[in-house]
């Protein structure tokens, strides 16, 4: 099944890497949006999602979970998506990086008791190089596509859509209903359970950052949309 997903995933980006380049430009301000209605009653969908049950189950959750376990919790997530930063850095050439998040990953495994602490950072200095599929793309010359605004997830583009794909395939969380899925027990649900718990942590550490973003936006989907093209377009050339 993972290898049929992986054809797909490389039919995709053979079919859409030549429509990608041929509206760069059109892409780069931002213009090109053909999905315009649409997105904009998906903003405006995913606002109410947020303020009437993603903020408050995040200002619940940090309630009840003290900061040291919050930040513990973030710390073995961050050590576990791993993989997704080291590949991610070697397809970008970026060696030194890759390096430095093999070290990380060993000391926090090892040393951070199963990555819940981040010595690597507080105790030796590494820094985290955060890498993407989508910024590979980028970093490859391909074009950010059209705007698309998922439930819940929000805003990203195109390349970063066809980014999260491949992302799927060395997260390890996509594959927690194989590890812990035998004969007598099917658990179907669990990475989805689990990438949830990761949300919701995350977000918990600070509930009101949404809202801190977006406060004073005229045009709310204009704002989401040209922010994140923007920051996309700075991590792509650091």
């Amino acid at each position: 099944m993972a290898r049929i997903f992986l054809a797909s995933f490389i039919f995709l980006i053979s079919c859409f890497a030549d429509d990608i380049d041929s509206f760069e430009d059109e892409y780069a301000t931002s213009s090109f949006d053909p999905f315009s209605g649409y997105n904009r009653v998906m903003t405006e969908f995913n606002h109410v999602v947020y303020q009437n049950i993603l903020i408050p189950t995040f200002k619940g959750y940090d309630y009840i979970m003290p900061d040291p376990a919050q930040d513990a919790i973030s710390n073995f997530f961050d050590n576990l998506m791993f993989p997704i930063r080291l590949v991610n850095n070697l397809l970008q050439f970026k060696f030194t990086a890759a390096g430095e998040e093999t070290l990380r990953f060993i000391a926090n495994t090892i040393i951070g008791f199963g990555g819940i602490s981040d010595v690597a950072t507080n105790v030796y200095g590494l820094k985290r190089h955060d890498e993407d599929f989508g910024q590979t793309l980028g970093y490859w010359g391909i074009g950010s596509g059209f705007p698309i605004v998922l439930p819940v997830l929000g805003q990203t583009n195109l390349r970063d859509l066809i980014g999260m794909s491949g992302d799927f395939f060395i997260n390890p969380l996509s594959y927690t209903n194989e590890i812990f899925t035998d004969d007598s027990h099917k658990y179907f649900h669990l990475n989805l359970a689990v990438k949830s718990w990761q949300l919701i942590n995350d977000g918990s550490k600070d509930p009101e950052l949404y809202n801190k973003l977006t406060s004073g936006a005229i045009d709310l989907y204009t704002f989401i949309k040209d922010g994140y093209e923007q920051r996309r377009n700075a991590l792509i050339q650091e």
